[in-house]
């Protein structure tokens, strides 16, 4: 339920006398940074590109502004409900029974934010990266696929772990594999395997259990601390003793774990950074076979992934494709002859963080021959530009990928290969921000005066046809709704292309068994989308009555509109400051003018069923 004012209020008080004592840490601390301030604008307008460049670039997504508001209430406040979905997913705190998560539920605009609020998982809101701790916790348990590389061992316990999210994660053992990177095996002396187990539970972002010392141990919990205190100083794991004290306070416990978290993303970033991108290789395709890696390597990497460069590459785009005798590309030649040849880039790879992907869990499982023992690491291509499989290894390593629009579509194809919800969405929501002008192209034009000075033309980096196919290839509804919007939006300039006539033809026949009065899904949503572009208009100058019961614009009510503003323009020309129209005449002012395009472009809807004898 959700709370009263007053309650509000009273939280309040007792979360910041938590705050001031030091017991709790402030989860939405003000934040005056022009970065910040700059965020929650875009939240205010709903500028759901900006937003995500922002985010990416890591603004803080829970501060407060000097008014105590966070970027969520704001966006909640104003009903941007698409950015309230991706603050949520991007980690923005809405957690029931404290103060700003009640406040924003509380104060949210519409029924349809609320209940999103409401519904969604307080998990991924407190801990956006909880998929990523979660597989690094089962990996201190998992044999399946088999991915670890050194045994650590306490009384006569055993635990099967990983050099290289040790060497990571504590400065002991960065030290140790730098000297010694074949070691096999680490014997951690005098100690009880309940002390050392507590030890990797943490380094591996395990819960910790709630008591030291487990019922039925042979040893006392005064000894199991004694070994925690050697082993903390020995491996450098200061911020263990914070994280036991934490005890079983559910806030502190988690406020912990979060920062936790944060620390070990920063480790793993920079290993991904220094050891992945920094030892990638490029080479000649037709050589990628002499590469040889051994299994006993620096980096402790057990497998490389392959990448090639597109043939026909803009970095090689004067050059001529060269095919074999079966038409296959195997190499391009340059202006003056000479052959140029294709290049592979070879990332080094953990098996342990690629079986993220069910892809990869399936490909080391099985039978597979990848799967199987060879002499030096076995490379993998993957059907991907290494720009793309760059994004999905920091996507795996990190969860942290800024996905590049002109990169968009090859990623969301390559994630939904690999089997990555979460990549695939991070993917859609790119895809999302196109139309901003920040993410068009610009080029060169036709000249704009008489002096032959050059005009600019804004090109999309994506082609809004091949979005909805892939849409509707991945079965991605987000996208399917983003392209509809799209197009509603700019529907005057694709509605007469002969593209647009295709794309509705095949969104009536991707219906089964159609019948001849059918809607057309997609042109249903165009359709509720550009009444939802000029409804804004009519209820902005207090003509609610435009609309019917169910919110949408009465058409004839427009039209008639459309028609008195024709009238009005050829009795009062010279009164008024005419506006034109999308078919080139003048309307009365900026909302006749509207009124008559809503009917233009209905009536061109019309006229395009009529061409494709369509009944919809």
């Amino acid at each position: 339920m959700v709370l009263r004012k007053d309650e509000l209020e009273l939280r309040l008080g007792e979360e910041s006398l938590m705050i001031k004592s030091g017991k709790l840490k402030d989860d939405n601390p003000l934040d005056t940074s022009a970065e910040f301030n700059e965020f929650i604008l875009a939240c205010r307008v709903g500028d759901l590109s900006k937003c995500q460049q922002l985010i990416d670039a890591g603004v803080n997504i829970n501060g407060k502004d000097k008014f105590d508001y966070t970027p969520l209430i704001v966006a909640s406040l104003c009903g941007h409900y698409d950015l309230v979905k991706v603050l949520l997913e991007a980690g923005a705190l809405a957690e029931r029974n404290t103060f700003q998560g009640e406040r924003c539920i509380y104060n949210a605009l519409t029924d349809r934010i609320r209940k999103l609020l409401l519904e969604y998982d307080f998990s991924k809101s407190s801990d956006p990266y909880v998929y990523w701790s979660t597989h690094i916790s089962t990996l201190l348990t998992r044999a399946q696929p088999n991915t670890s590389d050194i045994t650590l061992l306490a009384d006569t316990h055993s635990f099967e772990l990983h050099k290289f999210l040790l060497a990571a994660r504590t400065p002991y053992f960065r030290k140790k594999f730098e000297a010694q990177p074949g070691t096999t095996t680490w014997q951690a002396a005098k100690t009880p395997a309940e002390a050392l187990q507590i030890v990797l539970r943490y380094v591996y972002l395990d819960d910790l259990p709630k008591d030291i010392a487990p019922p039925g141990s042979g040893v006392t919990e005064e000894e199991i601390l004694s070994a925690l205190g050697r082993l903390t100083k020995q491996l450098e794991l200061d911020d263990l003793w914070e994280a036991i004290l934490a005890g079983n306070d559910r806030r502190l416990a988690r406020q912990r774990h979060q920062a936790e978290v944060g620390k070990a993303m920063k480790q793993m970033t920079e290993f991904f950074h220094k050891n992945i991108l920094g030892k990638k290789m490029e080479v000649d395709t037709d050589r990628v076979s002499d590469v040889k890696w051994n299994h006993d390597n620096s980096i402790f990497a057990d497998v490389l992934l392959r990448a090639d460069e597109p043939v026909g590459d803009e970095a090689s785009a004067e050059a001529e494709v060269v095919t074999n005798n079966l038409g296959i590309p195997i190499g391009s030649t340059s202006q003056n002859g000479t052959k140029a040849s294709r290049k592979s880039v070879l990332y080094p790879a953990h098996r342990a963080m690629l079986i993220r992907s069910e892809y990869f869990d399936k490909m080391f499982s099985g039978g597979f021959v990848e799967s199987t023992k060879s002499d030096n690491l076995r490379i993998i291509t993957m059907d991907c530009s290494p720009g793309v499989l760059e994004l999905i290894l920091s996507f795996l390593y990190t969860e942290n990928t800024v996905c590049p629009l002109d990169l968009a579509l090859d990623l969301l194809y390559a994630a939904d290969m690999l089997l990555l919800d979460g990549l695939k969405n991070k993917a859609a929501i790119a895809i999302s921000t196109l139309g901003s002008s920040t993410n068009n192209v610009v080029v060169d034009g036709p000249p704009r005066d008489e002096g032959g000075e050059a005009g600019v033309v804004e090109m999309e980096p994506i082609n809004i046809y091949d979005v909805i196919h892939a849409a509707w290839d991945l079965r991605v509804q987000r996208l399917e709704e983003f392209a509809a919007r799209y197009l509603a939006e700019r529907l005057e300039d694709y509605v007469d292309e002969p593209e647009f006539q295709e794309l509705i033809k095949e969104s009536a026949d991707r219906l089964k068994a159609r019948q001849e009065t059918d809607s057309i899904e997609l042109l249903d949503d165009i359709r509720y989308y550009l009444g939802e572009r000029f409804r804004l208009r009519f209820e902005d100058a207090g003509l609610d009555g435009m609309m019917d019961e169910t919110g949408e614009i009465k058409a004839e009510l427009a039209a008639e509109i459309a028609a008195d503003a024709e009238v009005g323009i050829a009795d009062d020309k010279q009164e008024t400051q005419a506006v034109d129209t999308l078919d080139g005449e003048e309307a009365e002012d900026e909302f006749a003018s509207d009124a008559i395009n809503y009917q233009l472009l209905l009536g061109k809807i019309d006229q395009l069923l009529d061409r494709l004898k369509l009944d919809a």
